[in-house]
């Protein structure tokens, strides 16, 4: 199996706001770069939503570990998600979000890395920067309309 890192950064302009995501993927010294964004949504979806959109760019099983600033996320995956499952995610914020996250993540191996955010971290640096680059996409084109 390919071992692929995945930095993942999320941002939202209000909490709820306008939202914007970046996950990279580095493969020995290649990058993808993958990026979007929504409307009214949370800084975790924003989180989690780099994430899966990171492993849902991945065309075959990989070891993967991700690397993100999110403590909901690196604890969700590493530590809460077996019990929400077990609970049917009830009363967890984000079901959807999960739920697809345990979809596109079934073929991969997954360890979480949790990194202090605006700590100088040049990957988590560049994932923050588009990230918050896409929620003022998102945020301009909802003033235009």
């Amino acid at each position: 199996m390919k071992s692929i890192t995945l930095f993942s950064d999320g941002s939202s302009l209000g909490n709820p706001g306008y939202g914007g995501y970046c996950a990279i993927l580095r493969y020995k010294n290649s990058e993808k770069i993958i990026s979007g964004g929504e409307e009214n949504t949370t800084n975790n979806r924003m989180e989690l939503k780099a994430v899966i959109e990171g492993l849902r760019a991945l065309k075959e099983p990989c070891c993967i570990e991700i690397i993100s600033d999110s403590s909901y996320v690196t604890k969700g995956i590493a530590q809460w998600l077996e019990n929400w499952i077990r609970r049917n995610f009830n009363k967890i914020k984000n079901p959807d979000l999960w739920r697809e996250y345990i979809k596109v993540s079934k073929q991969h191996q997954v360890k979480t890395t949790w990194i202090k955010g605006h700590s100088g971290h040049a990957e988590n640096e560049r994932c923050d920067k588009i990230a918050k680059e896409e929620a003022e996409k998102v945020k301009s084109k909802g003033a235009a309309a």
